[in-house]
């Protein structure tokens, strides 16, 4: 083994450079072969912290060179040492990269090799022959090694295990199905290491039990503060009456001027529907960028991605406009600067967007916020104060959810199959799975011998059973390649993918769109794709033929997961600013500027405050209407306000219009309602709150929509085979039926009961609510009876028409409603 620091020490003399206190702890401790958790700036040298810990404990320099070398077949790499997990296959490449940049130079015969969704047919063969030195994978391929036969043999000589970017990972089924594989790992090498990476973590003791539910292991933090710039684009006016859902191509000549000034920039949206428009509108306004600038989102095709971030990296594009696809640590050193459209609804999330620029050691980290509408300039004041407290919001691992389980015994099965007693303790270990019921395991075995008590009579639902020896095993090789391709907990929108349209087939690949965004199309229709306009000519076995055209009228491709909700975090700094402003304090740009709708508010209603609970009624043609301002966000608005109204109709018999966002809610009854009476404090107990809430709702559609996800995790449903794949229809009435038929014949089914707790916890964010009816109940109930809609409740109306009226009579009708509301502003009415 090479002396402690050796590599790391030859690697940075080499560069001038020093390396920081939290590097040479890692080192340390990974020399004492313990495990942990690094926390560190984006761009502060975390991969070379871990990294270089792996190669000065187990790497050695190659033998010197005879001076004149035998004529023979070149040494063997070392056998797999270091497997490396990432969460995105474009993050793989790059560190992949990263890692074996060092190798040559320092002489170790080690190779780096990738194991993702895109790995050819042929590397993968070679791979199956020989694993390389260091393995950079996603969670779903570690589990598709994991299920070979020859598994335990290919891992024998592991010694570490790291896991990059393990925020992203932790709150998420992909993050349990690798706490799965590491519990399997661990048990083959007990003495395996292994190190989690992350920049965002709000709550960094509980990341580190999950990822080490052993206990133990060091924590190390990062105390290089990364210098984080958060300003702001302010708007040329302020609408005194805004409404969310623009795009905000109003801000398009200030961006230009942006990215005009910068030598290179992200530019950043929420949607892809939203970074569609606006890559097309800078080309608009700036024809002579073409060639200079991108677009880049997680539907188009791969080798489009890959062109975008390796001309990034160059250095030879002024600016990428981009999703989340670009959100993780990825390393674009030329990017000066982030803009960022639209409020970012998170601090961690700003946090790591900023981090893609100045992704150095020492560099500053810039990133401008573009406000859609006027009230997200509170928001852009709000995230500025948050990231300079570093407000971070935590991430919590799911609990026990039994469709991973059941998967995970499948593919146990098929690697080598397994004794049920054993695997218990092994899954138990985990923190996911720490207090499984003998129950719950209990039924996960039979689901997975026989399909439980409703599915016995079919065949491809007894995919695992005993063998004499009592080793539970896949008896059927077509059930085993059918559950190897549905491997992976992460459940795309159902896609359909798109080509160029050429006789005969086999045109140009361009990326996918969700299926019912074409199914709404019809041949000759245009719509916007990758910054191109295309003519859909046809759609055939789940692809869809489209030509380049021009002059059509273009729709735009909505993909889900767009309506990203307020953080706690976030909103609780959006509370404290408009609390301040109450005060008469309105600090820094974006207050000021925001200034003359906030005094409209005050001056026809009230402000927010920390100790105060706003609320407004309001008379007018269409019924008695009451708007409510918990600043929640927009998940447990809905949950608030479908209980609210579900109380109150058990008073009396009324039914109620619902409009939500992320800062409160409004309910619209057309009979008469005495809201002064009934907001009391009963109505925010939190008594009987999981009973009223599901009766609240429409829980079973709800319970429906996660058990599609559920159903294909578990391997109820199959998507197809290769050019063979089932359409969204059929996947989702294959999913309908087994609910329906658990409903009626297997009431008991945990799935449908994991279908239930998913929507109190995922749909609803039911702790948040809970919290949120505690946090009402001890604030001062602020009630204002308003003649007309305030700035506040204006976004909320819009909502409402916007669920009933075509775009074309939306527009119409706000822009009649705001020409009243600023003739009333004018008057100096209330």
């Amino acid at each position: 083994m090479a002396d402690s620091n050796n590599f790391a020490k030859q690697w940075f003399s080499a560069r001038q450079w020093v390396p920081f206190a939290f590097q040479k702890k890692v080192w340390a401790a990974v020399k004492r072969g313990e495990s942990g958790l690094l926390h560190a700036s984006t761009g502060a040298g975390k991969t070379y912290a871990v990294w270089f810990a792996a190669l000065n404990r187990f790497a050695r320099a190659a033998p010197a060179k005879p001076l004149t070398p035998p004529k023979s077949r070149k040494p063997a790499s070392a056998p797999l040492t270091v497997l490396w997990i990432t969460p995105m296959r474009a993050l793989a490449a790059d560190t992949a990269r990263a890692l074996d940049a060092p190798l040559a130079e320092l002489d170790i015969p080690w190779n780096v090799g990738l194991r993702t969704g895109d790995t050819s047919s042929s590397e993968r063969a070679r791979q199956g022959r020989r694993l390389p030195s260091a393995l950079v994978t996603t969670p779903e391929s570690l589990t598709l090694l994991l299920t070979r036969a020859d598994a335990k043999a290919q891992m024998s000589n592991l010694r570490m295990l790291v896991v990059d970017e393990w925020h992203e990972l932790i709150g998420n089924k992909r993050g349990v199905q690798l706490q799965l594989a590491l519990a399997r790992l661990r048990k083959w090498n007990p003495q395996l290491i292994v190190w989690g990476i992350s920049a965002t973590l709000g709550n960094q003791a509980h990341a580190q039990d999950v990822l080490l539910p052993q206990g133990g292991g060091a924590s190390v933090q990062g105390n290089v503060i990364k210098d984080l710039q958060v300003d702001t684009l302010l708007p040329p006016s302020i609408e005194r009456f805004p409404w969310a859902g623009h795009i905000g191509l109003r801000m398009l000549p200030a961006v230009v001027a942006e990215v005009d000034s910068s030598a290179s920039c992200l530019i950043f949206t929420n949607t892809r529907a939203q970074s569609e428009i606006w890559y097309q509108a800078l080309l608009e306004a700036r024809p002579d960028w073409a060639g200079l600038i991108a677009l880049h989102h997680g539907s188009l095709a791969r080798g489009v991605r890959d062109w975008v971030e390796r001309s990034l990296k160059e250095g030879t594009l002024k600016a990428v406009v981009c999703t989340s696809s670009l959100d993780l640590g990825v390393d674009f050193l030329p990017v000066e600067r982030v803009l960022q459209i639209g409020s970012v609804k998170g601090i961690a999330r700003l946090m790591q967007r900023a981090g893609r620029s100045g992704h150095a050691p020492g560099r500053p980290s810039r990133v401008t916020l573009v406000p859609t509408h006027s009230l997200e300039l509170v928001e852009a004041a709000a995230a500025k104060a948050a990231v300079a407290a570093r407000l971070i919001e935590p991430r919590e691992s799911p609990h026990c959810p039994l469709d991973v389980l059941v998967q995970h015994l499948v593919s146990m099965a098929l690697a080598g199959g397994f004794r049920p007693d054993e695997l218990l303790d092994e899954v138990r270990s985990t923190w996911a799975y720490r207090d499984l019921s003998e129950a719950q395991w209990r039924w996960a075995l039979a689901f997975v011998h026989h399909g439980g008590d409703s599915l016995t009579a079919y065949p491809d639902y007894q995919r695992v059973e005993p063998d004499a020896d009592g080793v539970w095993k896949v008896p059927s090789a077509r059930l085993a390649r059918r559950h190897r391709m549905s491997i992976g907990t992460i459940v795309s929108d159902a896609s359909i993918q798109l080509k160029y349209w050429r006789k005969g087939g086999g045109g140009q690949s361009l990326g996918s769109v969700e299926e019912g965004f074409i199914a709404r199309l019809k041949p000759g229709d245009g719509f916007l794709f990758g910054g191109r306009l295309l003519e859909l000519v046809r759609v055939e076995n789940m692809v869809a033929y489209v030509k380049r055209t021009s002059g059509k009228k273009a729709a735009v491709p909505r993909w889900n997961g767009g309506r990203m909700p307020l953080s706690s975090e976030l909103a609780h700094a959006v509370v404290a600013q408009l609390d301040a402003a109450r005060q008469g304090q309105f600090t820094g740009p974006e207050m000021q500027a925001i200034k003359p709708l906030l005094e409209v508010q005050q001056a026809w209603s009230a402000l927010p405050g920390t100790h105060t609970l706003l609320a407004e009624t309001l008379k007018s043609r269409e019924g008695w209407h009451l708007f409510l301002y918990p600043f929640a966000g927009r998940q447990v608005h809905l949950g608030l306000a479908s209980l609210l109204a579900w109380r109150i109709s058990q008073q009396q018999p009324l039914t109620f219009s619902i409009a939500v966002n992320d800062y409160g809610f409004e309910l619209l009854s057309a009979t008469a309602v005495d809201w002064a009476s009934l907001l009391k404090a009963g109505l925010f107990d939190e008594d009987h709150l999981l009973e009223d809430i599901l009766a609240s709702l429409n829980a079973g559609e709800l319970a429906l929509r996660r058990f599609r996800e559920i159903a294909r995790i578990s391997g109820l449903v199959f998507g197809g085979y290769p050019g063979a794949q089932k359409s969204t229809r059929q996947v989702q009435a294959s999913s309908g039926l087994f609910f329906e038929v658990f409903k009626q014949y297997d009431a008991n089914n945990l799935l449908l009961t994991q279908a239930q707790e998913e929507v109190l916890r995922q749909e609803l964010d039911i702790q948040r609510l809970e919290q949120t009816l505690s946090d009402m109940r001890a604030l001062t109930l602020d009630v204002h009876a308003i003649q007309r809609a305030t700035p506040f409740a204006f976004p909320l109306l819009v909502e409402r028409f916007r669920e009933s009226l075509s775009s074309e009579k939306l527009a119409d009708r706000i822009a009649r409603m705001v020409k009243d509301l600023e003739a009333a502003v004018v008057k100096g009415t209330k």
